[in-house]
């Protein structure tokens, strides 16, 4: 059974950082495509950044480029997001998903 468990949300002020990570088991970690994906209030799902096995390749939503980073680490299998100069839009209930399997999410709340 694939579980997928995030953590690391919480509250920030715009321009502050955070770093989710994602603990993951039930499946072969390390030959999964991962991803990143959110949910602000009232609206739907929305993609915000793929990884792929290797660790080497990886795609961002273009209002996160140049200040999310996703990652890896196939040993521990656990994926990252580092945050960073974050912004009131980012708010949202952020989940690791693979394939259509996601966890239970992590809030991320950015507010002065």
């Amino acid at each position: 059974e694939v579980q997928l468990v995030e953590s690391g949300g919480g509250l920030v002020q715009p321009g502050g950082s955070l770093r989710l990570s994602c603990a993951t088991s039930g499946f072969t970690f390390g030959s999964a495509v991962m991803n990143w994906v959110r949910q602000a209030p009232g609206k739907g799902l929305e993609w915000v950044s793929t990884i792929y096995s290797d660790g080497t390749t990886s795609t961002y939503k273009n209002s996160v480029k140049g200040r999310f980073t996703i990652s890896r680490d196939n040993a521990k299998n656990t994926l990252y997001l580092q945050m960073n100069s974050l912004k009131p839009e980012d708010a949202a209930l952020c989940y690791c998903t693979k394939d259509a399997a996601r966890g239970q999410g992590t809030q991320v709340t950015v507010s002065s």
